[in-house]
C-alpha cells in the first residue's frame, strides 16, 4: 500500500498511527501542496518513521511517477478540494483535510468526480477516533441514554500566531468550517440525525491581528426527530490552558444524560445515582481502517459521505452567519 503526503498544513499525523499498525503500507513520497509550504517538519517526521520518502516540489508530478494507492491531503485550505480531485481522477483514493471543500461548488465538484471515479474517499475527522467520543458513541448505541433530545458541543481552541493563509476566507474557510465542523460532525454522529435548519453568528474582533479569521462563533440546529442542538467556538483558550483545544458534548435524552468533558466521559441514568465517569472504550485505529476499506476488509468509520454531509452543514452554518438569517434544509 504506497501512501503519498501532500502538504503539511492540517492533521497529517493521522495517518501515521495507521501506517505504523500496519506492516505493507509505507510513504513513498511527499510534497508540498502550495507554493512556500513548508515540509521540512513533515520529511523529518516521516523519517523517524523509518521511510525515506522521494520529495517532489509538484504534487501533480508525484501523483503520476510514483501512482500512490493512497493520497493524504493537507495543504492550504483553499487547495486541498482540488488536490484530491487531481488524486481520485488518476484512480488514487483520498484522505483529505476537513472540510473537504471551502464553498457549495467546490464540494458538487468533488462529489461528482468521486462518484464517476469510485475511489475510496475519507476525512481527517479524527476525534470519532478518541476513546472518550468512541466511548459516548458505543453508549448511545447500547441505548444508555434513551432518545436524544438535546445536544451542546463545544470547541475551544489557543488562538496562537496562525500561517498567514489563516487570515484570509478565501484561504481559510472560516473558523465554523474549520473548527465547528468537528462538533457538527460529533451531533450528527452520535444522533444518528440530519440537520434540518441552522441559524448561526461569528464574530473576527480581538483576533490578534489575524485578518479575517472569525475567534467566536455560534451554531443552533432543529434535527430531524426535533432534536435542538448548539455549538460554541472560540479561538480564546488561554495560552497558559493545560491542553490546546477543550472538546465538549452534553447530551439529555429521555432516560439519562452524557457528558464528555477533559477527555473522560459520565453517564448519569437509570442505572446511576450522581454522574458517573465510565470506563473509556479502545476505538478503531485512525486511518488504518480507511486502509482495510480499501482492501475490503471493513468499513472506515468515517465515510465519504460524512465527510460530505458535515462540510456541507459547516458551510450552510458559515452562510447563515455571514447573512444573519436562518437557513432551512
Amino acid at each position: 500500500m504506497k501512501i503519498c503526503i501532500v502538504g503539511s498544513s492540517g492533521h497529517y499525523v493521522y495517518p501515521f498511527r495507521g501506517i505504523k499498525e500496519d506492516p505493507d503500507a509505507k510513504i513513498v513520497g511527499i510534497s508540498p501542496g502550495c507554493e512556500g509550504e513548508n515540509i521540512e517538519r513533515l520529511f523529518s517526521q516521516v523519517n523517524e518513521l523509518g521511510y525515506a520518502p522521494e520529495v517532489y516540489s509538484n504534487p501533480i508530478r508525484m501523483f503520476e511517477e510514483l501512482k500512490p494507492d493512497i493520497a493524504v491531503i493537507n495543504t492550504f485550505f483553499y487547495k486541498n478540494s482540488e488536490l484530491a480531485i487531481e488524486a481520485m481522477k488518476r484512480g488514487i483514493h483520498v484522505y483529505v483535510e476537513k472540510p473537504v471543500a471551502l464553498s457549495i461548488e467546490e464540494l458538487e465538484e468533488l462529489k461528482s468526480v468521486w462518484r464517476q471515479t469510485k475511489v475510496k474517499l475519507s476525512s481527517m475527522l479524527g476525534l470519532r477516533y478518541t476513546p472518550h467520543f468512541w466511548t459516548a458513541y458505543k453508549l448511545i448505541k447500547e441505548n444508555k441514554i434513551g432518545r436524544i433530545r438535546l445536544i451542546h458541543a463545544q470547541k475551544s481552541y489557543k488562538l496562537g500566531t496562525r500561517p498567514d493563509f489563516y487570515k484570509q476566507r478565501r484561504t481559510y474557510g472560516g473558523t465554523i468550517p474549520w473548527v465547528g465542523i468537528h462538533a457538527i460532525d460529533w451531533i450528527y454522529w452520535l444522533s444518528g440525525k440530519k440537520f434540518k435548519s441552522v441559524f448561526a453568528r461569528h464574530s473576527r474582533l480581538y483576533n490578534n491581528d489575524h485578518g479575517e479569521l472569525e475567534t467566536t462563533a455560534f451554531c443552533t440546529f432543529v434535527m430531524e426527530d426535533e432534536i435542538f442542538a448548539t455549538v460554541n467556538i472560540d479561538y480564546l483558550r488561554p495560552a497558559t490552558a493545560p491542553t490546546h483545544d477543550d472538546d465538549r458534548i452534553r447530551i439529555v435524552g429521555t432516560k439519562g444524560i452524557l457528558e464528555v468533558v477533559n477527555g473522560k466521559v459520565y453517564l448519569l441514568n437509570y442505572e446511576t445515582k450522581e454522574m458517573t465517569e465510565v470506563l473509556l472504550d479502545n476505538p478503531p485505529v485512525v486511518f488504518l481502517d480507511f486502509i482495510n476499506e480499501i482492501r475490503g476488509k471493513d468499513k472506515c468509520l468515517v465515510s465519504a459521505e460524512d465527510s460530505f454531509y458535515t462540510t456541507y452543514i459547516s458551510l450552510l452554518a458559515r452562510k447563515s452567519a455571514d447573512e444573519n438569517k436562518l437557513i432551512s434544509l
